[in-house]
């Protein structure tokens, strides 16, 4: 079918109408009118900051500028005018706040579904989520992420479930689908000796051929041949600041854009292309633990990742590249002062993060030593009250079910008394329904218009690879 016609009759020409996506109101049409003239996307590559408000993406940059004198990759793609460029409505089916299963499956099936659910429909509907399709299509599937591979971002490109926290049977999802490339963490999902019903999905994934990694070296050398599964971590994967803080984790554990480039150089040759989803998971975490070093260090993290696939897609020139968030979190900002400037760049001296602060703290540690903890972390030295409210958390503490803290560690107390010496204050430490930043670069990148619908990116990506929704 030539081009002119597969707009014409093709399945996707309505793109977030009604016809598509017929139990939501109808989005603003994207502009097809050149179109045609552009190439395809041969392939996709999805890069998520989890929970970046646009504070978050904000002080990246300006800690890039003061600190190097060059700012972010993301921002200089926008002062080139390398990308188009769009607000997106994240709102789920349930709620204008969304998470990050509801966010993550508005991509993946084309729906707004219910916050909890993956690509599950509000009365049940079993959606077939975009990275099947695209397998279906001939093309590479994969994921890559700082947090479990079987977290809500990933999971929302790739499988249906009724609930994110499967994340066990969402391992198994992953084994009858055989995406090539899946990297991250989450160890406790796929280890006999952690999963409940003690079934060894490591042997399961080899036994159907593909390399199981488990650290940096072993990534780097795995056969290209095979589908790769990479895990370097029982949950999530250390945050930036505390990983390049150890020489040990340096050596083990690969950073985001690392993953990123041996996701591309798996699949790059592959005639039909590749689809890749790549999440920085941690930023959403670091959001909810307003722990300010965490997330300013894993959201450049996040940027060496887009220079890594920005660099790919302009030699390749068939590489459609998307640059967004899921939705806002905590929304965190530089607040004004006189010494606004210097106080935020005490943040430069930080060593490690709130969550190895907090978490080398006990019942049994003394004032003295909380106070030389966080100086040795932080370059501050606390007052004696403020060490004694740290410690007063402590008491009654236990482990909890729970992700983001559960321990309830003085996660916010800790962030409130840095605030007072780097400036960064947060409005809270949960979601927000924020309009998310949205970047295109590459073929496909025209169809982008100014504000868009969540569920739009779903047909957007479908059309810019002239993949007909026929699923």
């Amino acid at each position: 079918m030539n081009r002119r016609n597969f707009f014409k009759n093709g399945s996707l020409f309505a793109l977030g109408t009604t016809l598509l996506n017929p139990f939501e109101s109808p989005a603003n049409e994207l502009d097809l009118s050149n179109f045609h003239k552009n190439k395809k996307a041969k392939n996709i590559i999805v890069i998520v900051s989890d929970g970046m408000s646009i504070g978050t993406l904000n002080m990246a940059d300006l800690y890039l500028t003061r600190k190097t004198g060059k700012g972010s990759n993301w921002m200089q793609l926008y002062k080139d005018k390398k990308v188009s460029r769009a607000l997106m409505d994240m709102s789920s089916a349930s709620s204008i706040v969304t998470d990050s299963a509801a966010a993550s499956s508005s991509w993946g099936c084309g729906f707004r579904v219910k916050n909890g659910s993956l690509n599950i429909g509000t009365n049940g509907e079993e959606y077939l989520p975009i990275w099947q399709k695209f397998q279906k299509a001939g093309k590479m599937a994969g994921c890559v992420t700082t947090v479990p591979v079987t977290h809500a971002t990933p999971a929302g490109f790739c499988i249906s479930s009724k609930s994110r926290n499967s994340q066990e049977g969402i391992a198994e999802l992953y084994l009858d689908l055989k995406f090539d490339v899946m990297l991250g963490g989450g160890d406790n999902y796929f280890s006999s000796d952690i999963r409940k019903d003690k079934r060894d999905l490591y042997k399961e994934f080899k036994d159907k051929g593909f390399t199981v990694v488990k650290n940096k070296t072993e990534m780097w050398s795995s056969d290209n041949n095979k589908p790769i599964l990479g895990i370097f971590d029982k949950e999530g994967l250390p945050y930036s600041k505390d990983r390049e803080s150890s020489k040990e984790l340096t050596n083990s554990i690969p950073t985001l854009a690392e993953m990123t480039q041996r996701a591309i150089d798996k699949m790059k040759n592959h005639p039909k292309g590749f689809v890749l989803q790549v999440e920085a998971g941690k930023v959403d975490w670091a959001a909810h633990g307003n722990d300010v070093a965490g997330l300013i260090y894993d959201q450049v993290a996040h940027d060496e990742a887009i220079k890594v696939a920005i660099d790919f897609a302009e030699k390749d020139q068939n590489t459609l590249v998307i640059i967004t968030s899921d939705h806002g979190n905590a929304n965190p900002g530089i607040v004004y002062g006189k010494e606004a400037n210097d106080n935020f760049d005490s943040i430069q001296k930080y060593t490690q993060t709130n969550d190895w602060i907090l978490n080398g703290i006990g019942k049994e540690t003394s004032v003295a030593q909380v106070i030389e903890r966080i100086e040795y972390a932080n370059k501050i030295i606390l007052k004696e009250e403020e060490a004694k409210e740290i410690l007063s958390y402590y008491t009654n503490i236990k482990l909890e079910d729970g992700l983001y803290n559960p321990r309830h560690l003085p996660l916010k107390v800790l962030g409130d008394i840095q605030k007072k010496r780097n400036s960064v204050g947060w409005i809270s430490t949960d979601h927000s329904a924020d309009y998310t930043e949205l970047a295109m670069f590459g073929p496909g990148s025209q169809l982008l218009s100014p504000f868009i619908k969540n569920t739009d990116l779903h047909y957007l990506m479908l059309q810019a690879a002239e993949i007909e929704n026929k699923f």
